[in-house]
């Protein structure tokens, strides 16, 4: 066994080269060793932070090489499962974005072709690596803010480009799965509890993708409300509401960019207290935990049950609103 891990990325997505890219190659026992892409031009940035950067025309090309243990894959949401399931069988580990599927049942194929593989397969849900949340889930456990009674969550930007695949319903665009998993699985993961009901959907869709939503659920101990939107003002916020206090998430998705990542524990008595991130970057914890699984052997803190979970809750909010 290695003492590192050196990662390929199929794509060169925007979003791999702003966040994720950087994250492989600074993040501890990790090297970004290899892109595939045809196009020159796109290679050019990642090449400039990961020098020695090699290059496939490719992604066929970059599975096969022997070199390459683990593979980051941010294509467009319709082609996940398959990436997924070819890069197992070429025996990489997989880091894939998320929505992993479209569908709960598309987790089934990725997760038996990890179990016949031995290697680590997961959802880039990179939230719950952050201490942040780590913190607000070890408070509502501890009883911080007595019995819980409401989870109320809210996730927006505004993105109305007609070209881009969250806008495009044959790439899986849609904000619900861009961004309510987001809401749904922070709610699954600082409770442990999964819905016992979908009591309400309003979903505005435009050329047939969801660009609005509210969703009301019921939980086995407590009530649920939330909205993500693609056609609003940035906004994120997720809050538990308990008898005996508020605990507050401020900048719960998208710490330093959004802002700051804060969470406030306000008790029964108005008295507020508060911890802050100002400088973790959940991108690298996530990659830094998954060489450590590989590596050590420990435990992933986000496996493909758990996602695949979410995209359970998902798949309630469309059959409640299809009726």
């Amino acid at each position: 066994m290695t003492d590192h891990l050196r990662w390929g990325i199929l794509g060169a997505a925007q979003f791999a080269q702003n966040h994720m890219g950087p994250a492989i190659h600074m993040a501890r026992r990790g090297r970004l060793a290899a892109l595939a892409t045809s196009s020159a031009d796109k290679a050019a940035p990642f090449a400039a932070f990961a020098p020695g950067l090699q290059v496939f025309d490719s992604y066929e090309a970059l599975l096969a090489d022997p070199d390459i243990d683990a593979v980051y894959i941010p294509l467009p949401n319709h082609l996940h499962v398959e990436w997924a399931v070819k890069a197992l069988e070429a025996g990489k580990h997989v880091l894939v974005e998320k929505p992993l599927a479209m569908q709960a049942d598309g987790f089934d194929p990725v997760i038996r072709a990890r179990d016949a593989s031995g290697k680590l397969a997961a959802e880039a849900y990179m939230i719950v690596h952050h201490p942040q949340w780590q913190r607000a889930r070890a408070l509502v456990s501890e009883g911080a803010i007595g019995k819980l009674v409401r989870v109320s969550a809210a996730f927006s930007f505004d993105n109305r480009d007609g070209d881009n695949i969250r806008n495009r319903p044959e790439t899986g665009g849609g904000a619900i799965p861009d961004i309510g998993v987001y809401i749904y699985g922070a709610t699954r993961f600082v409770t442990g509890e999964e819905p016992e009901a979908i009591l309400s959907t309003e979903i505005r869709r435009e050329n047939d993708v969801d660009v609005w939503s509210h969703v009301t659920a019921r939980f086995p101990s407590f009530h649920y409300t939330g909205v993500v939107s693609m056609r609003m003002a940035p906004w994120q916020e997720v809050v538990f509401h308990g008898e005996g206090g508020v605990l507050r998430l401020t900048t719960p998705f998208n710490a330093q960019v959004y802002g700051e990542a804060r969470v406030e524990l306000q008790a029964a008595d108005l008295t507020v207290t508060s911890w802050r991130f100002p400088s973790v970057n959940h991108y690298v914890q996530q990659v830094e935990n998954f060489n450590a699984s590989v590596l050590d052997g420990a435990a992933y803190p986000c496996p493909l049950e758990f996602s695949r979970g979410t995209q359970e809750m998902i798949d309630m909010v469309w059959a409640k609103d299809a009726g």
